[in-house]
């Protein structure tokens, strides 16, 4: 049986952790699987099934460490990476993936005798922001990149993104591949009660996401304003939590809008929230491919994004709006649909017209993982 690990900062609730859960669990019907976790805990953890063997690099969730203990953290893994690494690796691992960007690839493009793979989510032209730290970390990452044997993306815009961003990368050891989900898992949690705030009669327009600032949120909250200046009144609920948060609900009071965008926190199970919100919104200024709007096309929902790589979702899906990424972009358009609820034929129609089912994507997608493996 072929030994793999996957590597990924942490198991706290994020889209490309739910992912790696959910494939994880599924490739340990066949494979001799680990996960490493540079922090551990993480509210995903437990969703691991008794298979799946777990190594964390820190005994504590990076949220539980003190400021000093961080800033030893972040210089033990600079100097130590190669020891600490080449040490797990003895294990006798075939495949060594780094399931996300950042710190877990620089550890996984340590040396070793196992095939590397580096699983790319974001759009890498966009993830490091700006100045010369964010250059700094471009060049030593693009150095990091050379040594995997395969790259693997989610999206075909974040594979070109990714190409003009490192001219030097080879085509011929890249793939694309969508994000796996357990679809019947999507369902069967959306069933389980949970206390959703939706009142019936408002438009209720979710998101899920972490707090940050690629999701756009302190720009969705300027939107909402807008709308309500215009006569357009909707309510917009969050779920999620990350470092912007105390920003975010400064913004929101400060703007008079307590009662109309909420943020919820986070939540374990957000399928209830989506499966009774009448739209589901992810109007990030950029995204990979937005796993959370395939959630939201498993629960038959109306989806309204911005026009990033997370329109590649949309395709086939009849029940997809596309948004000029800007703000005067996002209040043209969501005035325009929600002024006479024009949306109204979109939360009517009982199927999407896709033209290939939940299970035959999840088995396309874990066939041509297996190829790779």
């Amino acid at each position: 049986m072929k030994k793999i690990i996957f590597g990924i900062t942490s198991l706290t609730i994020g889209g490309a952790e739910r992912v790696l859960v959910d494939l994880a669990n599924r490739l340990s019907e066949e494979y001799n699987v680990t996960i490493f976790t540079i922090y551990d805990g993480g509210e995903l953890k437990k969703e691991l099934n008794s298979k799946i063997k777990k190594i964390a690099l820190y005994r504590k969730p990076y949220a539980e460490l003190s400021k000093i203990e961080k800033i030893k953290a972040s210089l033990k893994l600079m100097i130590y990476k190669n020891k600490i690494f080449e040490a797990i690796m003895k294990r006798g691992f075939d495949t060594q993936i780094a399931f996300l960007e950042g710190p877990v690839t620089r550890l996984f493009a340590s040396k070793s005798y196992a095939t590397k793979i580096a699983w790319i989510h974001n759009d890498i032209s966009k993830v490091y922001g700006n100045g010369i730290k964010a250059f700094i970390k471009k060049l030593v990452d693009g150095q990091m990149y050379k040594k995997y044997d395969k790259l693997i993306f989610v999206s075909k815009e974040n594979q070109d993104d990714f190409n003009k961003e490192y001219k030097w990368a080879k085509k011929n050891n890249q793939e694309i591949i969508r994000n796996y989900i357990d679809y019947k898992k999507v369902l069967e949690k959306s069933e389980k009660e949970e206390n959703v705030p939706f009142n019936e009669k408002d438009i209720n327009l979710l998101t899920v996401c972490r707090l940050v600032e690629q999701k756009a949120l302190d720009r969705f909250i300027k939107v909402q304003k807008q709308l309500e200046t215009d006569g357009i009144h909707t309510k917009i609920y969050i779920v999620g939590d990350g470092p912007q948060r105390y920003h975010l609900q400064k913004e929101i009071d400060e703007l008079g809008l307590t009662e109309s965008f909420i943020l919820l926190g986070q939540k374990e199970n957000p399928y209830p929230y989506i499966k009774k919100c009448d739209y589901f919104c992810l109007l990030s200024y950029y995204e990979g491919y937005g796993m959370v709007l395939e959630e939201a096309k498993i629960l038959n929902k109306p989806i309204i994004l911005t026009n990033t790589a997370a329109r590649e979702c949309a395709v086939g899906y009849n029940k997809a709006i596309i948004l000029d990424n800007t703000y005067d972009g996002i209040v043209k358009g969501l005035e325009k649909e929600l002024k006479n609820d024009n949306f109204k034929h979109l939360r009517d129609t009982e199927k999407n017209n896709s033209n290939i089912s939940n299970e035959e994507n999840e088995e396309l997608i874990i066939r041509k993982i297996k190829e790779i493996l």
